[in-house]
């Protein structure tokens, strides 16, 4: 065995030879694999090789995509068969919302150039015959798909590793890991030691176990997971192609042919924990006992809507283990404070995001850059609050759901509340439908008294809609306060902290006692983050931004090597705010200050420590609805202090509370973006309009020569703002916009205009496109509907209000 390497990847599952043969492939040939038993030990082994492209998650889908579209190009270089069946893909829905969802699929999929349509039931029986038409209502069908063999799959992705000049050691447990001064990683295995530039966390049912040797604790947790194999099925015999793949959402099922018999699968309820506290060491190709007196309830309804399966007798039962995330998504990248550290772990369907995610960890390695946008995979999502017990509480729930949908105003109930600010209960009371966000408890929408805070999960408009229309219309007549303990918050202090925002941040930094909308843009020019910062004094500055996002900025600041006399920290629990929105804001804040809040002595954008009543405080002139507004900022002790007073000043002001669908509702009619949502890392600063906010006078900062490079060529692509004639229902995120029959743009958000009467769409659409006026028309939900182009906010355009 070598004793030194570049990378060292640790498991050889297919997620592990997946990274090691990108690697390999990108020029690391240098790269060693360590996989404690035999190839394909653990999960992969006894996968059921599904391979598919659907996903909430549209870059996800894509990856997905590529994966699919890899194994013929492994096959050949490898000379090792994948055994793949390239069946396609089928999902069928039993209820008018099951059918909603493939509908949104369907609309995603034309902008993503994957073939897909839209069934009767009557046609899905041509791709399924043996489907039980009764129990269902439509269908979706897509190119993409199928499955393969596992192990041959693994062996191929090892073997065209090992062509371009990587290694692989079987047999090969690795003890411990230890880091030195340079970053470089010393990897003692039993079978002596390697010095690794790099290490790749790839240990799938160990993953938890390698991170303790690094000295972190990953969310991870693994499931027993069922699937039956039937004797062979007279339905089957004689037919000249395999029936394609097929979900069932309603009986939480899936399935499969396998030879002339049929592979059956369920994701129950009240699923099986495996190994909650550490995995055997000495586990590496076995199955855990059968437990089909537990399940046959489940695959009784599978039964049922497929009756010839129940017909036959079952020729195998496999009981085995797989990893997951909280949310049910993989955990990939580097880990903030241990440089040189990769995860690619809790991948569940691995052989449909395996070859993706092995793409975008070599580049990122190789790079710095993943090359697209991967926040939904990226480990960076979670953070503090992530701990073992939210883990053991949140991966059985994400389990249970794998094949039930997840509606977009669907709030889930596990693990909840965690982290709640000093007004939560303040909040409760007043009718607050709450969602979590990182973690933390925000409100949705405030229900009047006589309704229960709660609504009916769909893909439509929901009974909360004229809830939301009311706090709309209090902000933009009178004023309104929303809690924004839920945004990002950092502080960054010292010496040299000017100097290195200002190379960090493209934008100007502000004066003391201003803030300023600061982009942070990647070495490629993409969006990297969309924040705030204020100025408190020339050594100390506070950054507002996505608190989705938390994690994942405080590891940029961290890659962006402050100095020893720039100190960073979060505040994301040192910090509570509210925002108080509205013409009649200012009157309500000058009745608990000192200070002279007109509009000439306290302007836009302006910043100062404060009392606010009884609180000290942060105060500034800013917000996200568009209107006159400030945010007010404290710590937990004064902050249900504050609340109070805030509350008592403006009662007979009719200060009402509003909550973040009505903010969403009222930053779209002002045509504000947002990031996570419409500026993520697959965009850059002139296709955001971001770049208004960039100094390229700067002579230094992060992605400079790219933003450069891009105001000479002019960006390919625009973010706009849609108006659409929507009926009862308005776009989601991903939706295709399409032009004289052909998918040009994409959706990345939308919401009702309240205020307006208009339902709104944000995304992007190509630049020589995105003028005022333009016609399209956005796929909702399997209608076309008549959408054009705004090319001025459609509320207060010249921001008078704003400016008030």
């Amino acid at each position: 065995m070598k004793d030194s390497a570049r990378a060292v990847v640790i498991g050889g599952g297919v997620v592990g030879a997946s990274v090691l043969y990108h690697l390999a492939k990108i020029g690391w040939s240098d790269v060693l694999l360590l996989e404690k038993s035999e190839l394909t030990s653990g999960s992969t082994w006894h996968a059921a090789g599904g391979m598919h492209t659907f996903n909430g998650e549209a870059n996800i889908s894509r990856l997905q995509k590529y994966t699919i579209d890899l194994y013929r190009e492994i096959e050949q270089l490898s000379g090792q068969s994948c055994g793949l069946h390239p069946n396609g893909g089928l999902m069928l829905a039993a209820t008018q919302g099951e059918l909603d969802s493939l509908r949104l699929i369907c609309s995603r999929a034309r902008y993503l150039g994957m073939e897909t349509r839209m069934l009767s039931v009557e046609q899905a029986l041509e791709f399924n015959p043996l489907i039980d038409p009764q129990h269902f209502i439509g269908a979706l069908w897509r190119a993409d798909g199928g499955h393969c063999d596992p192990s041959g799959t693994t062996n191929a992705y090892a073997k065209a590793a090992r062509q371009l000049g990587a290694s692989v050691e079987r047999f090969t447990r690795v003890m411990s890991l230890t880091q030195r001064r340079d970053g470089s990683w010393d990897v003692l295995t039993d079978k002596g030691a390697v010095h690794a530039e790099h290490v790749v966390n790839c240990a799938g049912l160990w993953a938890r176990e390698v991170g303790h040797l690094a000295g972190i604790e990953l969310p991870v947790l693994a499931m027993e997971h069922h699937y039956l194999i039937t004797e062979d099925l007279p339905e089957l015999a004689g037919r000249d192609k395999e029936i394609v793949n097929t979900t069932d959402y309603a009986g939480e099922i899936y399935l499969r042919q396998e030879r002339r018999g049929v592979l059956i699968g369920t994701y129950e309820p009240h699923g099986v924990v495996w190994s909650p506290l550490k995995t055997p060491d000495d586990f590496a190709m076995q199955l855990l006992p059968e437990d089909t007196e537990r399940l046959a309830p489940y695959f009784e309804v599978g039964f049922r809507h497929f009756p010839a399966l129940g017909r036959v007798g079952i020729r195998k039962a496999v009981n085995g283990p797989f990893t997951f995330a909280p949310d049910g998504n993989p955990l990939v990248g580097p880990v903030r404070g241990l440089r040189n550290y990769w995860v690619a772990c809790a991948v569940m369907a691995g052989f449909s995001q395996g070859g993706g995610i092995g793409l975008v960890l070599s580049r990122w390695m190789a790079e710095n850059d993943p090359g697209q946008d991967i926040i939904s995979m990226d480990v960076a999502r979670f953070g503090a609050f992530a701990t073992p017990k939210y883990t053991s509480i949140k991966v059985p729930e994400n389990y249970a759901r794998r094949f039930r949908l997840a509606y977009p105003n669907e709030e889930l109930p596990a693990a909840r509340p965690v982290r709640r600010s000093p007004i939560y209960d303040r909040l409760k009371a007043a009718g607050a439908c709450m969602g979590a966000n990182y973690g933390l408890e925000n409100a949705l929408w405030f229900a009047p008294a006589g309704m229960a805070p709660e609504e009916t999960p769909t893909y439509r408009r929901s009974e909360a809609f004229p809830v939301v229309r009311a706090e709309c219309h209090a902000v933009r007549n009178g004023v309104g306060l929303y809690e924004t303990t839920n945004y990002g918050k950092y502080e960054v202090t010292g010496r040299g902290a000017r100097a290195w925002l200002d190379r960090v941040f493209a934008s100007k930094l502000p004066q003391p006692g201003r803030l300023a909308l600061a982009p942070m843009l990647s070495p490629a020019g993409r969006i990297i983050g969309d924040l705030t910062i204020a100025a408190l004094a020339a050594e100390r500055y506070l950054i507002f931004g996505s608190g989705f996002a938390e994690e994942f900025h405080l590891r940029w600041f961290w890659q962006s090597d402050p100095p020893a006399d720039v100190f960073v920290r979060s505040l994301a629990s040192t910090l509570n705010g509210v925002s108080i929105a509205g013409p009649k804001s200012r009157e309500l804040v000058q009745r608990l200050v000192r200070i002279d809040l007109s509009a000439a002595a306290f302007k836009l954008f302006q910043v100062r420590e404060t009392a606010v009543g009884f609180a000290p405080a942060i105060l500034s002139r800013a917000g996200f609805t568009g209107e006159l507004g400030y945010e007010i900022w404290t710590t937990p002790d004064y902050f249900a202090t504050l609340y109070d007073d805030l509350m008592d000043a403006g009662r007979d002001l009719g200060l009402a509370l509003f909550g973040g669908r009505a903010l969403s509702s009222l930053r779209l009619e002002k045509g504000y973006g947002s990031f996570q949502k419409d500026f993520r890392p697959d965009y850059t600063a002139a296709e955001t309009g971001l770049d208004r906010f960039v100094d390229f006078g700067k002579p230094e900062f992060a992605g400079r020569a790219a933003a450069l490079a891009e105001r000479a060529a002019g960006p390919k692509r625009r973010f706009v703002i849609l108006e659409v004639e929507a009926l009862d229902a308005d776009v989601i995120g991903y939706e295709s916009i399409m032009k004289d029959g052909t998918a040009v743009g994409y959706v990345t958000s939308g919401a009702f205009g309240h205020t307006v009467g208009k339902s709104l769409a944000a995304g992007y659409v190509p630049a020589p496109l995105a003028h005022d006026g333009a016609r399209f028309e956005i796929d909702i939900l399997g209608e076309m509907r008549a959408a054009t182009v705004r090319g001025q906010p459609l509320h207060d355009p010249e921001g008078r209000r704003l400016r008030s």
